[in-house]
């Protein structure tokens, strides 16, 4: 079988999009957030010869999945072959031709033999297509997101960025975003067995940071912390929540004093504000009560050293990241899948969400952006209450969401886990973001759902 896909990136001759599949992380930023794909072996980019060995998880199921490329013309087409995996026969054509208006458009051929013969041929063309409708409607929506933030800041020179948590689900996509946009990155790893020409060690409960190492960077990413949703809110979890964001963001900020470092974006959160009801808020409003507020004044606050020697310093607030490969909606997804979703309490408390891509795009902005210091709201524009965002997530699943789950039992399940991050809310507002002119890829909640969960209802298949 043979099926075609057509997407038209405006803005971005071809000479650009050319280069971005050239560099490091272009296959990372064009995996779907809702497959699991790991990367064993690659050697090569994707001229002749190149080779990539993947791992591929499809619930409890895995198989490896061994590619090569071949027929590359610079500025054309390159294609990508199975080796060896799970199908018969996969043969997929990159094509690559200028726009009518300066843009690209991008022609993708894929010929695939279906497994098991006969009964395959009869069972899984269906499949096959739908699984790459959902993939191509979102390589294409995506990739122009990405040239579209780097063409942003295009008249800026590139950079070596530093970044703790690389391997998270931020940090990771950050990485991958900035090395294909043609940005090195140093990750800053825990332990030693990670070290490679691209990492350098940190260990905060050790007090140890390699500063040689890190002055090679023009700037640091801190995105490191101990997990806040995961598992009770007991006294020992509570110190080590508090303590994993002083002690680290102290220790990397008088190491980027040290080194003379220009910039330092680090992390933190929109639990800053406390409950606040339907109060609108932006980077000027006053912190609020409760842990978390307590935990994002004191992550701020180690960042004192960094800023007395006259660094840049720049606290990303984040709210909720929306992406299946993790955090809150990767959580909540199975009871939703399953039709057990519904509103949270009341359903009234704030939703101050945001699309994993835009964190990605709004921390490129803070890195790019001299003039940015200080607070900066890291969440959509549109944050919506709790019932909004349920029936918003129900309609992308296409999932009723008609069991609420009360108050009283979240307490119960959660504790204070439950009663400040899932009960109460903040109706935040990226105004600093707004006003710098950064550029939202998703401004509606059930928008990046859907981009997010491969729910998109246009494909971009194109039909004999």
């Amino acid at each position: 079988m043979n099926v075609r896909y057509r997407g038209h990136l405006t803005g971005h001759d071809v000479q650009t999009v050319f280069a971005w599949h050239e560099r490091p992380g272009a296959l990372e930023r064009l995996t779907p957030p809702w497959g699991e794909v790991e990367v064993l072996e690659r050697s090569g980019g994707i001229r002749d010869g190149a080779r990539i060995k993947l791992r591929v998880h499809g619930g409890p199921a895995s198989f490896t999945w061994e590619l090569r490329h071949r027929d590359f013309q610079q500025n054309r087409q390159f294609v990508d072959e199975q080796v060896s995996g799970p199908l018969e026969s996969w043969v997929h054509t990159h094509g690559f031709r200028p726009g009518e208006d300066g843009g690209t458009v991008l022609e993708d051929s894929i010929e695939v033999e279906p497994p098991l013969g006969s009964a395959g041929k009869l069972l899984a063309p269906g499949f096959i297509e739908r699984e790459l409708d959902r993939l191509f409607a979102f390589r294409y929506r995506r990739l122009q997101t990405d040239l579209d933030h780097h063409a942003a800041h295009s008249d800026k020179p590139r950079r070596t960025v530093a970044i703790t948590g690389s391997s998270g689900m931020v940090g990771s996509a950050l990485r991958h975003f900035l090395t294909s946009g043609g940005h090195r990155v140093l990750r800053v790893v825990r332990h030693r067995e990670e070290l490679a020409d691209d990492a350098l060690l940190w260990r905060p409960r050790e007090g140890e940071i390699d500063v040689t190492r890190l002055a090679e960077a023009d700037a640091v990413i801190h995105l490191a912390g101990e997990p806040i949703a995961e598992g009770r809110w007991t006294d020992e979890k509570r110190e080590r929540i508090l303590q994993s964001r002083v002690q680290g963001t102290e220790l990397l900020a008088r190491a980027v004093a040290e080194a003379e470092i220009g910039t330092l974006v680090s992390m933190s959160a929109v639990g800053f504000y406390g409950d606040r009801g339907e109060e609108r808020l932006d980077e000027g409003s006053p912190s609020g009560r409760g842990f978390l507020a307590e935990v994002a004044r004191a992550w701020e606050g180690a960042t004192a050293v960094a800023e007395r020697a006259g660094v840049r310093v720049v606290h990303a607030r984040a709210g909720v990241v929306l992406s299946p490969a993790g955090g809150a909606l990767g959580k909540m997804l199975l009871p939703f899948k399953v039709g057990a979703g519904g509103r949270l309490g009341s359903g009234k408390q704030y939703v101050s969400w945001v699309d994993l891509d835009d964190v990605v795009g709004l921390l490129h902005h803070a890195l790019m952006s001299e003039g940015l210091e200080g607070p900066l709201n890291l969440t959509g524009p549109n944050p919506v209450p709790n019932a909004t965002f349920t029936s918003a997530l129900g309609r992308a699943l296409g999932r009723p969401t008609v069991i609420p789950v009360p108050g009283l039992a979240v307490k119960a399940l959660f504790g204070q886990l439950g009663e400040e991050a899932l009960l109460q809310g903040q109706r935040v507002l990226p105004r600093k973001a707004l006003e710098s002119g950064y550029v939202f890829a998703h401004d509606g909640v059930e928008d990046s759902l859907r981009f997010q969960l491969g729910k998109q209802k246009e494909s971009p298949r194109v039909e004999d």
